[in-house]
């Protein structure tokens, strides 16, 4: 996926674990061998242990990175095994409207770490749950978001 962010377009780099939560994101200028090679080793420096898949889209760089860091770890190349991470970027596009695009990379970068880390608690599995226990479940979520920004909630 790429941004516009000063009239310039910047690439999104995202991974996405197998529940389809945002592991790690990355804006970029460019979708190179060395863009690819340095999200790799950043995401793989946070997790405890070595993947046992990577699923890509097509792109040629991510088979350069994952030849130079894990070349024993499976690499499953593919439009469709990669539609966890692709769907992952569609509230950030929605989100990213709603802005109006991103004044610099970095700015960008910091906006996108924190709602990728954040937007989850709001978005429970609505297809596992009952409409009363989806009631239930984004009550407690508020709440507890309220308690740790210390917010009031405000009467609708």
């Amino acid at each position: 996926m790429f941004i516009k962010i000063g009239g310039k377009n910047h690439d999104l780099w995202r991974v996405v674990d197998q529940h389809g939560d945002v592991l790690d994101i990355l804006v970029t200028s460019r979708r190179d061998a060395k863009a690819a090679t340095r999200f790799l080793r950043t995401l793989l420096k946070g997790l405890e242990h070595v993947p046992r898949v990577l699923i890509t889209d097509k792109l040629a760089s991510y088979g350069t990175a994952h030849q130079r860091l894990i070349p024993g770890v499976q690499h499953r190349r593919s439009t469709h095994l990669n539609n966890r991470a692709e769907n992952s970027h569609q509230p950030t596009r929605q989100r990213e409207r709603a802005r109006k695009r991103s004044r610099s990379p970095g700015g960008a970068q910091r906006f996108l770490s924190a709602f990728s880390a954040i937007s989850p608690h709001f978005r429970p599995h609505r297809h596992r749950l009952t409409a009363i226990q989806y009631r239930h479940e984004m009550t407690t979520r508020f709440t507890t978001w309220h308690q740790a920004t210390g917010l009031t909630p405000t009467a609708a």
